[in-house]
Formats: structure tokens, C-alpha cells, sequence
């Protein structure tokens, strides 16, 4: 057990001249990769020995030598992001103590408001020397997930919480000597970890696509040979509605991985589709047990995969060196509930110890993280339910809108399906249904709706979308759909504005 920048030196020892990194126009071995990383640790350490690293950078060089750098010297890294209101970034940095920015030229134009000191990497000083840190207990990175108070948590993970997991997934997924990563998500989003360092732990290449190339992800793959993709399944929703994803495209993807949200049968086989002789993986887990907890492999034929009860694919199996349980609404062990985990990728609670509310329990030996994750097992197989948040009480009866997306899904015409709750004119909740796929299903799908849910759980409304809103991380944005359908006060539900009401159609 050893630090992050510690297996990345040894790396460098095995395979000084293979590729490391693809950025922009920038190509390094992993030799140069090494020596950038030491002149940006001696170029930090001129600030005295950081705590904290922040870094106002993305998809550069700079973004990739400020990590390293900052691992090097022991630090942790707190991912920011230029995109983000000068505001959040702050907050961020105020968490975790930053000491000091790394900037690109993007990261640059906003930080003007940090006050915290700014170093760019234009001038490097020679390489840092003395003894690489190799206490598994410190701080490797701070990410940040949303709060319920609209303030985000800090989720410390700690260099020990990566220490089986790295060549547990090198394995799993063969990256090593040839492979060619891809590195879709922004450093904020905890599928970058798995990008990096599976990658540079490993001596595969990891191939950074700018944001113009993330917006035709089957050009990326295949102009720059691109072995193994991650991403969330948003991006296949992105690919189809361009009509790139024709059969055939991507002959040399081997694997594909995809996570952060649920994964459709039909985005599935799109991507098959375009990728014939790439293994497909499911996998599942919050940033707070360390990226990943679950898998499940697809099998080759799209006739043998599994059908769930709610329309989704199964997140799988449990790595073997990952502890989980399922607790009921009292606390016990059900066949279905909330998913809780433990073992050694689990983080030890928020910087903020009053975000911990809620969120552990205790029932034997060591306390259990509560993901808020809704799961059931179904042939032996974990699938996932929903949020637990996102049970709702509708006429008092409680309802899953994971069940009702499941129906949706179920129509051949509907690609993806999301449920949200909103108020309605009388304050009460109601349900509205949002589809992307073929337009005017509205009265078909609540034709569907009606044979096979209660009457308490027909959505209110349904509304066509050409594609869902997304994050930053590229997951639905389910806040930004709510705002979205929620009726205006005091207006009359319209009769011919292309959305269903529950009255139009008899159950």
C-alpha cells in the first residue's frame, strides 16, 4: 500500500518511452510526464508546502502537471472548474484549505476573483528533489458532490481507499502496455480518477478529447484509436441523436465502460451497434466509495442481456474485496432498499463532520456508508431502483419514479424516460413524464401507464424532448427538467400544447 505518485514514478521505471499522456497537441512519454510533474512540484513548493492544491484548469497540460504536481509533494488536489461561478469555486477552495491555484489559460480569466495565490505553469524551475510522500493516509483528492442545503460536499478520499482498487481494475478491464484511454469527464467527476490513474498505474496512454471532440465522441474513438472508453450513457443519447452511430465505426474499441447514471437497453445497443467488437460494462458506485463498487458485463449477444423490471441494465455484481448490504426502511436486511457499503474504498466522512448526519450506520463491526441508492436483486443480479429521494408521497401513497420510468422505457418508441415530481396549482405533487425517442407518444404512453400502474402513480403530464438536460458531469439534470414541465401559477393546463393530461386519457 503506497501513494498514487509513488506507483506512477515506478511506472515511469518500467516504461520510461511508452505514451503517458494526449493533450491538445501535446504528446509525453512517461519519462516527461515524470520530470513535468517534479518541475510542477518545485514550482509549487515556492509557496512553502501546500495542504491543498486547487486547480482552475481543464483538458490541458497545465490541469494534468498541477495533479501530479501537487501529488508529488504530498498534497491534496482539489479539482475546480472554470465553467463554475466564481462563487462555488471559492467555497471549494475555502473547504479544503487550498494554499494554492494551478491555472491554465482558461482557468486564468476567472481567477482574478480567487484570492488565493495563482501559479501558471509558464516557467518551470528544475525538477523537486527529496523523498516521495508515501503515507496512505493522507488526502490524495477532494471532489465535491451537491448538497441538500445547496451547499456542496467536500468527500476526502485518501491514497489507502485507491490502493486495491487501481490494479483490481487494470485487471478486470486489461489497460496496461497499448491501451489508449479516454478521458471524457472533467477532473470534478470522479470517472477522471479512474481514467488517470488505472492508466498511469498501469503504463497505458491516457488520450484527453477536447470539448468540440466530446460532442462527436465516435470521431475521437476512432481517429485516435481509442481502446477503452468510460463516460456516462448521456454521451450515447448525444452520438444517436446525431446519427453517428452507424454499425461498424469504432472497430478497435475493445471495452466500454459507462457509469454515473442508469444504462437503457437501448443506448446499449446503439453503442454495440458501432462498437461490434467492444466488451460492454455497467458499473456503478458513488464518488463517496471511491468511483466504482459494481459491475456487470454484458454479454456479446444483445439477445441474452437481461430484462429488469424497470427497463434498465443491471449494475451487477460486487467486487470481491467490496462489502455491501441492503437495508429496508427499518434498518434490516431486505431483498430491497438502500444500497450500504464498506470495506477499504469507502471514505472516512465529509469535511464538513455535520454533512456525516444521516449518512453511516452501524449494525456490525465497521459503520456502513448509506449511498441513497434504491437496489433490488433480481436473477441474481443487483439492479438499480432509484434514489431514494426520489421515493415520493403522491394522494399519501408512496411512489418510486424509477417504477414508472421502467413503463415508459418499456415502449418501443421511447429511447430514454424521466419522471420528476412538481407542485401543482393546488400545491400537491403531481408527475410529469419526459421521453426522448419519437415525438407524439404522449397519449400512446399514457395509454401504456394506465394498464399497468394505479391510478395514483399515472403521471399528470407528458412532454417530448429532442435530448435531456445534462450537468456538468453529463448526468440528466433532473432539477433543470423539473423547472422545466412545473406549470406557471395560475395557468390553465392548455389543451393543445402537445402534452398529455392524466384527464385525456381513461385508464
Amino acid at each position: 500500500m503506497t501513494t498514487l505518485f509513488a506507483r506512477i514514478a515506478e511506472t515511469a521505471r518500467r516504461h520510461p518511452d511508452r505514451t503517458a499522456l494526449e493533450v491538445g497537441d501535446d504528446v509525453l512519454s512517461y519519462r516527461d510526464l515524470l520530470d513535468l510533474a517534479e518541475r510542477t512540484a518545485a514550482l509549487l513548493a515556492r509557496h512553502g508546502t501546500p495542504r491543498a492544491v486547487g486547480l482552475l484548469a481543464a483538458r490541458s497540460l497545465p490541469a494534468y502537471a498541477g495533479y501530479l504536481g501537487a501529488l508529488r509533494l504530498g498534497a491534496a488536489v482539489v479539482p475546480l472548474n472554470p465553467a463554475f461561478p466564481v462563487a462555488r469555486n471559492k467555497v471549494m477552495c475555502e473547504q479544503t484549505g487550498v494554499d494554492v491555484v494551478v491555472v491554465d489559460d482558461r482557468g486564468a480569466e476567472t481567477a482574478q476573483a480567487m484570492t488565493t495565490p495563482i501559479v501558471d505553469l509558464n516557467d518551470l524551475p528544475p525538477p523537486h528533489r527529496g523523498p516521495i510522500p508515501d503515507d496512505p493516509d493522507d488526502v490524495a483528492y477532494v471532489l465535491f458532490t451537491s448538497g441538500s442545503t445547496g451547499t456542496p460536499k467536500g468527500v476526502p478520499i485518501k491514497h489507502r481507499n485507491l490502493a486495491t482498487y487501481l490494479p483490481f481494475c487494470a485487471a478486470r478491464y486489461e489497460i496496461g502496455p497499448g491501451a489508449r484511454v479516454s478521458q471524457t469527464s472533467d477532473l470534478t467527476f470522479d470517472i477522471s480518477v479512474f481514467d488517470l490513474f488505472v492508466s498511469w498505474t498501469s503504463g497505458a496512454t491516457v488520450v484527453v478529447p477536447q470539448a468540440d471532440e466530446l460532442l462527436v465522441p465516435v470521431r475521437f474513438v476512432a481517429g485516435r484509436s481509442i481502446t477503452h472508453w468510460f463516460s456516462v450513457p448521456s454521451v450515447i443519447s448525444i452520438a444517436r441523436r446525431l446519427r453517428a452511430l452507424r454499425p461498424d465505426v469504432m472497430p478497435g474499441l475493445r471495452y466500454s465502460i459507462f457509469g454515473g447514471e442508469r444504462l437503457t437497453h437501448e443506448q446499449a445497443r446503439a453503442w454495440a451497434t458501432a462498437a461490434p467488437n467492444s466488451t460492454i460494462f455497467n458499473v456503478y458506485g458513488p464518488t463517496e466509495t471511491t468511483i466504482t463498487v459494481t459491475d456487470y458485463r454484458l454479454p456479446a449477444d444483445p439477445d441474452q442481456w437481461p430484462q429488469t423490471s424497470n427497463g434498465t441494465l443491471p449494475i451487477g455484481h460486487v467486487y470481491p474485496h467490496v462489502e455491501t448490504c441492503v437495508l429496508g426502511e427499518d434498518d434490516k436486511p431486505a431483498p430491497e432498499g438502500e444500497l450500504c457499503v464498506r470495506g477499504e474504498q469507502r471514505f472516512d466522512g465529509y469535511l464538513d463532520p455535520a454533512a456525516d448526519a444521516g449518512r453511516f450506520v452501524t449494525t456490525d463491526g465497521p459503520r456502513w456508508y448509506r449511498t441513497g441508492d434504491r437496489v433490488r436483486e433480481e436473477n441474481g443480479l443487483l439492479v438499480h431502483v432509484g434514489r431514494v429521494d426520489h421515493q415520493v408521497k403522491i394522494s399519501g401513497y408512496r411512489v418510486e419514479l424509477g417504477e414508472v420510468e421502467g413503463v415508459l422505457r418499456g415502449h418501443d418508441g421511447v429511447h430514454d424516460a424521466v419522471v420528476v415530481a412538481v407542485p401543482g396549482d393546488g400545491g400537491d405533487l403531481v408527475l410529469h413524464a419526459c421521453y426522448t425517442g419519437a415525438p407524439g407518444l404522449d397519449r400512446e404512453l399514457a395509454e401504456t401507464a394506465g394498464r399497468r400502474l394505479p391510478v395514483y402513480m399515472l403521471p399528470f403530464a407528458y412532454r417530448h424532448f429532442d435530448a435531456f438536460p445534462v450537468n456538468a458531469n453529463g448526468k440528466v439534470d433532473r432539477l433543470r427538467l423539473a423547472q422545466e414541465v412545473a406549470p406557471p401559477p395560475k395557468v390553465e393546463t392548455p389543451s393543445s400544447s402537445g402534452v398529455v393530461g392524466r384527464d385525456a386519457v381513461s385508464p
